[in-house]
C-alpha cells in the first residue's frame, strides 16, 4: 500500500536524473574550481559583478540540477523538509556570524536534511542553502560547494550507522568537519584574504603569530573551527531526530530504508487483514 507522504517509485527515467544528478554536481565542482583558480575578489562587493553571476549561476544552477533529478525519489516529507532545512541554515547562520562566534552554525539544516532524506537531498540543501543567502550576504555564496559537500557526507554517514547511536554523532562530525575546513580554506583565502568572523580572525591571528603562512593557518583554522562547528551540529541533529516520534521518522524512505536510526526506523508491522479489507493499514508502502 502506498503511503500518503511518499511519491510512488517512477518504473522509468532513471538514467535521465542520475545525468541530472551528476551534471548538478559537476556544476558545483567545476564552479568551486572557477572560484579558487580566478580568485574573483570582486565577489565580495555583491552581485554586481560578472564573478558573482557566474558564481550564483554555478551554485544555484548545481543545486537546482540536483534536486530536479532527486524529485520523483523523494517522499512528500522530504519535499517539506528541504525548504525548513534552508531556512534554519540561513536563520541560525546569519545569527552566528552576526555574533561573531568561533563556530558556524550554518549546517543544521543539511544535515537534518541528509539524516532524514539521504546525501542528494542533503548536497542540493546544502548548494541552495548558499546560493540563496548569497544574495543578500555574498561571503556565503563562494562557500555552496563545501556546503553541498557537507550534506552529502553527512547523507553517507547517516547510511552507514553514524546516527544509531547518538555518541558515534559527533565522531562522523569530526570526520565531515575536517573534510569541510580543508575544502573551504583555499576559498577563504584565495577570495576573503581569510576574513570571517571576530572569533575566526582571532584563530588565524595566533597561527599567523607562530610564523605560518596565510594559507597555512587558514587552513588549521578550518581544521578546528570546522570540526569544532560539526561536532556541534551532529549532535544538535542527533537529538532532534531522536526526540522526533518514530513513526515521522519512519515516513522518510531513506530513514527507513536505511535504518538510519537503528531499530527507531525498522519497517512498521503489516496492517491486520481485517484492516486491509477495509483500505485501513500504516500508511507506509
Amino acid at each position: 500500500m502506498s503511503s500518503p507522504l511518499t511519491l510512488a517509485p517512477a518504473t522509468g527515467g532513471q538514467r535521465p536524473r542520475r545525468l541530472l544528478v551528476v551534471l548538478g554536481g559537476a556544476l558545483i565542482v567545476a564552479t568551486y574550481l572557477f572560484l579558487v583558480t580566478v580568485q574573483p575578489a570582486e565577489i565580495a562587493g555583491g552581485m554586481g559583478s560578472v564573478a558573482s553571476l557566474v558564481t550564483l549561476f554555478g551554485f544555484l544552477g548545481g543545486g537546482a540540477l540536483l534536486v530536479a533529478g532527486i524529485l520523483p525519489m523523494l517522499s512528500t516529507s522530504s519535499l517539506v523538509v528541504m525548504p525548513l532545512g534552508i531556512a534554519l541554515n540561513i536563520a541560525i547562520g546569519q545569527i552566528a556570524g552576526s555574533l561573531g562566534m568561533q563556530i558556524y552554525l550554518d549546517a543544521i539544516g543539511t544535515v537534518l536534511v541528509a539524516v532524514l532524506a539521504g546525501p542528494a537531498a542533503g548536497a542540493a540543501t546544502g548548494a541552495l542553502s548558499n546560493a540563496i543567502w548569497g544574495l543578500f550576504n555574498p561571503f556565503a555564496l563562494p562557500f555552496a560547494a563545501g556546503a553541498a559537500l557537507i550534506g552529502l557526507l553527512a547523507g553517507l554517514a547517516a547510511r552507514y550507522g553514524a546516527f544509531r547511536r547518538v555518541y558515534l554523532a559527533p565522531v562522523a562530525g569530526l570526520v565531515v568537519g575536517a573534510i569541510g575546513g580543508l575544502v573551504a580554506a583555499p576559498v577563504a583565502v584565495f577570495m576573503f584574504g581569510a576574513a570571517g568572523t571576530f572569533g575566526t580572525n582571532a584563530i588565524i591571528a595566533v597561527f599567523r603569530s607562530m610564523g605560518d603562512k596565510l594559507l597555512v593557518a587558514a587552513t588549521k583554522q578550518g581544521l578546528l573551527s570546522d570540526s569544532l562547528d560539526k561536532i556541534v551540529v551532529f549532535v544538535v541533529v542527533a537529538l532532534i531526530v531522536y526526540a522526533l516520534p518514530p513513526r515521522a521518522v519512519r515516513q522518510f524512505p531513506f530513514a527507513r530504508t536505511h535504518r538510519v536510526l537503528g531499530g527507531r526506523t525498522g519497517a512498521l508491522p503489516a496492517p491486520s487483514p481485517v484492516k486491509a479489507a477495509h483500505g485501513g493499514g500504516s500508511g507506509v508502502a
